[in-house]
């Protein structure tokens, strides 16, 4: 409570020395007002994609790409942090998560693809994105060339590069999930509320793993994102893998050391799936799809296309998302009904 008694000219002499100190006044991530002085977080440093990175502050104008990026951050009630997101139309219902409203309070900057002259156009300090998820040497848009500019970059760590050439994935998708949120928390002071969701979404994920198939029930399943000559699959440092293996399943394509790739149709009979997860995106719809894989000459006789064992799946929860241990908890439903 304010005392009545102290003089005017000592409050505003305490304020004038205060900011003659050189105080840092500034908004925290959970919205209260310090001063750097006080504020013993920063600096923080966090591992990203095998490398060591400080920040002397929370970034204050973030632009992310991509759906299940844009939720992290929202998920982690980042919104105020943000300048704007940029992700397609294509993704699937955006209104029934429980960080929905932070579609309504950040700009939808654009619907085509991230570019070095909308991040400048937003002002931003800092872009949340990842290889093939927005980052792209091809098209010139790289955390080196927006160092260059003066923008710093965070990369989603499904996408990290694993020394390969160009293939993706340094853990196993859930624990990237989890890596990046716990990071985040670090980066924005709101490491409580990371922990927190860590904690829901691992209960989350156990629960469906305590009524998921086992043992010799456990069907072979196989992701289909698109492709006709040679498919889109996953492997097993993409999402899907951590969904399919944790809700039962026996992913097929477990033995690839890569992220998002593409296999032979061969490889798909030979391995011959008892279910088969398309993933929901784009501009082929799911049914058009299915319509696809259930015509297709060479795959008549797997188990998947024979039994009609085809399950949907939106892509922002099979890429990492603060929406994968659901997905886990539907396709576990999904591969229990098979089962019976």
């Amino acid at each position: 409570m304010p005392n009545p008694t102290r003089p005017a000219a000592f409050l505003l002499a305490a304020a004038l020395a205060l900011t003659g100190c050189g105080a840092d006044v500034t908004t925290r991530a959970d919205g209260k007002e310090g001063t750097a002085e006080a504020d013993r977080h920063y600096p923080v440093t966090v591992e990203n994609c095998g490398e060591k990175r400080t920040f002397a502050k929370a970034p204050q104008r973030v632009v992310t790409n991509d759906v299940g990026i844009t939720e992290i951050m929202f998920a982690l009630g980042l919104e105020n942090h943000m300048a704007g997101y940029v992700m397609p139309d294509d993704k699937g219902d955006m209104t029934s998560v429980p960080w929905k409203d932070g579609y309504k309070k950040t700009k939808w900057l654009s619907k085509e693809r991230i570019n070095k002259e909308l991040v400048l156009d937003a002002d931003a300090d800092l872009v949340f994105a990842g290889w093939n998820y927005g980052f792209n040497e091809g098209e010139g848009f790289t955390p080196a060339e927006l160092k260059r500019v003066g923008v710093d970059s965070y990369l989603l760590s499904e996408s990290c590069r694993n020394g390969q050439g160009k293939a993706r994935g340094v853990m196993p998708p859930l624990d990237a999930l989890y890596t990046d949120l716990r990071n985040l928390g670090k980066i924005f002071d709101v490491e409580d509320r990371a922990e927190s969701l860590i904690t829901s979404f691992r209960k989350q994920v156990a629960d469906a793993q305590a009524k998921a198939p086992k043992g010799d029930d456990r069907p072979r399943v196989f992701l289909y994102d698109d492709g006709k000559d040679k498919p889109l699959t996953s492997g097993a440092y993409a999402g899907p893998h951590d969904i399919i293996t944790k809700a039962g399943g026996d992913h097929i394509m477990k033995d690839l050391k890569d992220s998002w790739t593409t296999v032979g149709w061969e490889t798909v009979v030979d391995r011959d799936p008892e279910v088969i997860v398309i993933n929901n995106y784009g501009d082929t719809t799911a049914d058009q799809k299915r319509a696809f894989l259930k015509s297709y000459k060479p795959l008549a006789n797997v188990s998947a296309i024979k039994n009609d064992q085809i399950v949907v799946l939106d892509y922002v929860d099979l890429v990492e998302s603060p929406r994968n241990p659901a997905a886990i908890s539907s396709l576990a439903e999904d591969l229990r009904t098979f089962a019976q």
